[in-house]
């Protein structure tokens, strides 16, 4: 905004001198207010529906084996809780959820959405499919029919398999942080980052700065993730902090 009111000021003043500058300033301001207005709208627009098609797509994942269980069910609810969903925002989410369940879901268009939604955006991609890796992995199991469907998602959505790989490890090392340093759960924190085992400092270092930026709550909320989802955001940034010390623990630093 401060930028077209300069310019208009500037206009105006070569212009109409001294009237001509307040006019034009005043004209900077008006269509600067317009043109964030729009955005904010649009915005709003993309965050609705990133979150329709996260609870859809999440229903049609966990009906993937032919049942819902409590445990995903459950799932489903807490995400409702930690996103802070209420009233008609929770009545909304239910609604897709159920919806992603139906018989003639079409789960290629939502993933093509997606995709649209969250394009030249990766991370906001990583999000969407890590939520979707928690609600299926949350009876224990992953059937062969859901891991067919999440490969599809991830596809579907534009995530690559190391991608998905990275994603999975966060989940491994969330549920195993009171292991401390066992094997499996190193190895999971150099795939959380990215690295091979034999990086050196300086490129661990570099690559744990590279995804605490890109993955910072308030980074993501400018590209459209929707404020209900900080804590979400959050807990990919606190995974990523704890694969980065589990290194440094295990190489003594």
């Amino acid at each position: 905004m401060l930028f077209l009111i300069i310019l208009f000021a500037l206009i105006g003043l070569a212009v109409g001198g001294s009237w001509g500058l307040l006019i034009g300033a005043g004209l900077g301001w008006w269509l600067g207010r317009g043109i964030r207005r729009r955005l904010n709208i649009a915005r709003m627009r993309i965050q609705e529906g990133f979150l329709e098609s996260i609870f859809s797509v999440m229903g049609c994942l966990c009906q993937a084996d032919g049942k819902v269980t409590k445990g995903e069910l459950d799932i489903a609810e807490k995400l409702f809780d930690q996103m802070h969903l209420q009233g008609e925002q929770r009545t909304k989410a239910r609604a897709a959820f159920e919806r992603g369940r139906a018989d003639d879901f079409n789960l290629d268009a939502e993933l093509a959405s997606v995709n649209r939604l969250t394009q030249r955006q990766p991370i906001l991609r990583q999000v969407f499919l890590q939520v979707q890796l928690t609600a299926i992995a949350a009876d224990g199991v992953l059937h062969p029919a859901e891991h067919e469907m999440i490969v599809r998602v991830a596809r579907g959505v534009g995530c690559s398999e190391a991608e998905v790989q990275q994603i999975e490890a966060m989940l491994h090392g969330a549920a195993a942080n009171s292991q401390g340093s066992s094997e499996e759960a190193l190895k999971d924190a150099y795939r959380v980052l990215g690295v091979n085992e034999d990086a050196s400092d300086a490129e661990i270092k570099k690559a744990y700065r590279r995804l605490m930026s890109q993955n910072h709550p308030d980074k993501l909320a400018g590209k459209g993730l929707p404020e209900s989802m900080r804590e979400v955001a959050q807990a990919r940034t606190s995974e990523i902090g704890n694969a980065y010390e589990r290194i440094r623990n295990a190489r003594g630093q």
